[in-house]
């Protein structure tokens, strides 16, 4: 688990040809988080790995609940602990402010997703105190070249699991349609 702030480099692509998922890779260029879903898109069931294909989080939409998913906290045996979900997350249809897109419930604390207004791949994961935890939008290269849709510059703040931030991130993919 880091707590330090980070900036990653998000390409919404999988590393499996022909397959939909997120590759995630740390500023100094190594991959340390991805998603593969080897099904369609919007999957009803992902998975976040690390690096060694260990699964970190498991991801189930909810059938009979629109707009629901479900995310489990695996352990390093790979195997789920589905006794209680780590944290649910609710699309939001009616959008608050215009911009928010979900809610998420992690025990006692809340944390939403909203769509930055000035483009459709950035938005940013606040907390209910109003303080930004993450935020990503589109990368550019260091000449200052926009690189495509599918490439992001997520910047993390300090003080928070980055691995519940990219369980955030891809479940905010699935609902985008992205993975």
């Amino acid at each position: 688990m880091s707590y330090a702030p980070q900036t990653y480099t998000l390409w919404m692509k999988s590393l499996v040809l022909h397959s939909n998922g997120c590759t995630v890779y740390d500023s100094n260029g190594v991959i340390v988080y991805r998603v593969d879903n080897y099904d369609t898109k919007g999957r009803r069931h992902v998975n976040l790995l690390d690096l060694r294909g260990t699964i970190l989080c498991s991801i189930h939409k909810k059938l009979l609940a629109f707009g629901r998913w479900d995310v489990y906290r695996c352990s390093g045996s790979n195997s789920e602990t589905r006794e209680k979900p780590w944290f649910q997350v609710k699309r939001c249809y009616k959008m608050m402010r215009g911009k928010v897109t979900c809610q998420i419930s992690v025990e006692c604390q809340k944390y939403h997703i909203e769509r930055s207004i000035d483009g459709k791949t950035a938005f940013r994961i606040v907390d209910t105190d109003g303080d930004i935890v993450a935020h990503a939008k589109q990368k550019h290269s260091s000449s200052g070249i926009v690189l495509g849709n599918d490439v992001l510059t997520l910047d993390v703040e300090g003080g928070i699991d980055h691995g519940l931030i990219m369980a955030f991130v891809t479940v905010f993919g699935l609902i985008c349609g992205r993975m």
